[in-house]
């Protein structure tokens, strides 16, 4: 029987669920989702809704095997991660992926919602497919790479015909009609797409990928405001567009370093459009990409500093 004013016990497996502190916060769930979905439980001894919510977490999170995991922090001894993420009641539960949190909730919720949380969030990391389809996927990305993007757009659209809710074929048919420039098609696929996959990393890095696309549209010369920078290294717009002018020319890492200059001088100059900014591109990219690991270890340093 767990005894009031003592921590959470479980017998769940400590590769799944740990004790998470301020120190290892940064590797145990913002590095750790870049791959794997991480559950964050906020809670404190003192928290009785958090004595039932836990174990009922610890249970989904274990019947997932693997394709979830589980980091639990004690507001009372890491009282600065709590105040940096805005926590103002308990239980609160955060979904990281990728970096950052994407989905949550607050208070006792039943055992059938904090299962279908949990299944929900296991989704985000994506899952099997059927082999053939896999196969076909794979085949039409080669396409893509290697630049055939109308045959990948035709590939991609066959395999949707078989599984309409393919998460990888329909974030590939949005960046095929994005290669061909056909940037109001891969809108109107992004708005329609199904409920199922809606929130899905495939979906979320081709909007991304969107933004980043109508933005390159209206890009500056390069030279030019470089030049404004380096005249006067605080005109936070100058470095804004410079950023956006060198994303524009495939100069994605440049890009990055600017954005990060910027936030390390304002970091809420213009309702904190540099960290908007880099976490369109980090969501645009590969989670896998070594700029994302890189440019987002170096913006959290920043914000847990």
């Amino acid at each position: 029987m767990l005894e009031f004013g003592q921590p959470q016990k479980t017998d769940a497996p400590t590769d799944l669920i740990r004790d998470v502190e301020e120190t290892t916060f940064m590797a145990e769930v913002v590095e750790a989702s870049m791959t794997t979905p991480v559950i964050v439980d906020f809670w404190a001894p003192w928290c009785g809704p958090c004595k039932t919510l836990g174990p009922q977490l610890e249970q989904a999170v274990t019947a997932a095997k693997g394709a979830v995991k589980m980091a639990k922090v004690d507001v009372d001894r890491n009282q600065q991660i709590a105040a940096q993420l805005q926590i103002q009641s308990i239980p609160t539960v955060y979904a990281f992926w990728q970096g950052k949190p994407v989905d949550g909730f607050q208070g006792a919720v039943s055992a059938n919602e904090v299962a279908e949380f949990v299944k929900r969030t296991a989704a985000l990391g994506g899952g099997a497919e059927d082999d053939g389809l896999a196969e076909a996927v794979t085949a039409a990305e080669e396409m893509l790479e290697n630049g055939e993007a109308v045959d990948a757009a035709q590939t991609f659209a066959a395999v949707l015909g078989e599984e309409p809710e393919n998460v990888a074929a329909y974030g590939g048919l949005i960046r095929a009609h994005l290669a061909l420039g056909e940037l109001d098609q891969a809108e109107v696929l992004i708005d329609d797409a199904p409920a199922a996959i809606a929130a899905s990393a495939e979906v979320e890095a081709a909007r991304a990928q969107l933004v980043l696309a109508r933005q390159a549209t209206n890009a500056g010369p390069v030279a030019e405001l470089t030049a404004a920078v380096e005249a006067d290294p605080d005109d936070h717009q100058a470095r804004f567009d410079l950023a956006a002018a060198l994303l524009a020319s495939d100069e994605t890492e440049a890009a990055i370093d600017q954005l990060l200059d910027l936030f390390r001088r304002d970091r809420e100059w213009n309702d904190g459009a540099a960290r908007t900014q880099l976490f369109t591109i980090f969501d645009a990219l590969k989670p896998t990409d070594p700029m994302v690991l890189k440019g987002r270890r170096r913006l959290s340093s920043m914000i847990f500093a």
